[in-house]
């Protein structure tokens, strides 16, 4: 599993939940502990402090406006696109473009190569998508004629990447793969993926939702065409995220939607469009969220990702060894490289049973399909309970899960 690390590491959780008001709450009369932070990670105060700072001193609609407010919150929202391109080493601020989330950033893209594909061109994904890249391309296929290959999977969790280099032709165009698994927490060999596909002449977009709270990309190192990521993985307010492109795709492909911002002129007769990346950010932003991205992103910067990544491993090593001490608990994605998600399941007792038990006690898991139902589909279950540990959690927490899933098992025996 995971690099075990000592527990004395210099990392000082305790401070650093002092930072996110809502772990101080309680639910069902428990202290709360979260862990479903692969479906949405917690806020620190910072970040919600920006948040009200921007509603509370300079609401205004940006880009357009001479006045004071709309140039302070127009140079703000444009600090926080800088943030990010710096965050994943871009070589430009604008080929980050801020959209309201991963999936938006995959539908940008595919809406843009429905125009790009033609019939018997092939398209590439992997077995252990999440739904919101898979579903947008199968539409892209359905306009097009293109054919969707997939790369398998093994029992570990991992994919088979000598059925991937099978996949590979002249006839590849596009390949899809998340950098981090959702529902196993596999880290994938992404940099491999984007090389054999540039052998082919095939783009490569990745999906770094759940990468992008535990590591820090660098785009221009693994010379991906495109990444995306969501905000609220990342403490970050939800309903923003952004989509990184390499600049020569990002001038091939059309705009998304039209509206105002994303043009040059706009008469009856002709309609020129924005350069970057206003081409593709039609109407009124998420500026708020776009401005509380830069600060979350300031944030975890702050903590450094070095230490995030080496603690979420002690983590995630601790709480594996525990919770195999149950009788019966089967832990499904077992590669040697993954990230601190547990997706497990109790012989003989549904997920659902057992994320109700546990939310009594005040804990906070997932239960499902979490949004990738091929995975579940090939190990033949309904879904798993998920346990996602972030940098704010402590081993203390998982004692108190181990505790709560002993006693599920009991009342559900």
């Amino acid at each position: 599993m995971a690099t075990t690390i000592s527990h004395t590491t210099s990392f000082d959780v305790e401070g650093i939940r002092k930072d996110f008001p809502i772990l101080q709450r309680q639910v069902n009369g428990k202290p709360l502990v979260y862990f479903d932070n692969a479906a949405t990670s917690q806020t620190p105060q910072v970040v919600i402090d920006a948040i009200v700072d921007y509603y509370s001193r300079y609401n205004a609609n940006i880009h357009r406006g001479v006045h004071t407010l709309s140039q302070e919150a127009t140079d703000a929202y444009e600090q926080a696109r800088i943030k990010l391109q710096k965050h994943f080493n871009a070589a430009k601020a604008y080929e980050m473009i801020l959209t309201s989330g991963t999936t938006h950033g995959i539908n940008l893209v595919a809406s843009g190569f429905s125009s790009l594909l033609k019939e018997g061109d092939e398209i590439i994904v992997s077995a252990m998508e999440h739904h919101s890249n898979i579903v947008p391309w199968q539409m892209l296929c359905e306009k097009t004629g293109a054919i969707l290959r997939v790369i398998p999977m093994n029992e570990e969790g991992e994919l088979v990447m000598s059925a991937y280099t099978a996949l590979l032709s002249e006839k590849t165009r596009l390949v899809f793969c998340n950098h981090i698994s959702n529902a196993l927490g596999t880290v994938n060999p992404i940099e491999e993926i984007i090389e054999k596909a540039h052998d082919v002449g095939a783009a490569v977009l990745i999906d770094g939702a759940q990468a992008c709270p535990h590591i820090k990309p660098d785009v221009q190192a693994l010379d991906v065409d495109f990444y995306v990521a969501s905000a609220h993985k990342m403490c970050g307010p939800t309903g923003v995220g952004v989509l990184y492109g390499k600049e020569k795709w990002l001038q091939e492909l059309p705009p998304y939607q039209g509206g105002g911002e994303m043009i040059a002129e706009v008469t009856f007769e002709k309609t020129t469009y924005a350069g970057l990346p206003h081409k593709f950010e039609a109407g009124t932003p998420n500026i708020c969220g776009g401005i509380a991205f830069g600060a979350a992103v300031d944030y975890l910067n702050g903590i450094g990702f070095d230490k995030i990544e080496a603690y979420e491993n002690e983590l995630l090593s601790y709480a594996t060894k525990e919770l195999l001490k149950i009788e019966g608990l089967r832990i499904y994605g077992t590669s040697g490289h993954k990230t601190s998600v547990i997706s497990f399941n109790l012989e003989g007792i549904h997920p659902y049973d057992i994320g109700t038990i546990v939310d009594k006690l005040g804990i906070a898991v997932r239960t499902g399909h979490h949004c990738a139902q091929p995975v579940m589909d090939y190990y033949k279950i309904p879904g798993t309970v998920r346990a996602s540990f972030a940098f704010y959690n402590t081993r203390e927490e998982i004692d108190a899960l181990v505790a709560a899933v002993k006693k599920a098992a009991q009342m559900l025996a």
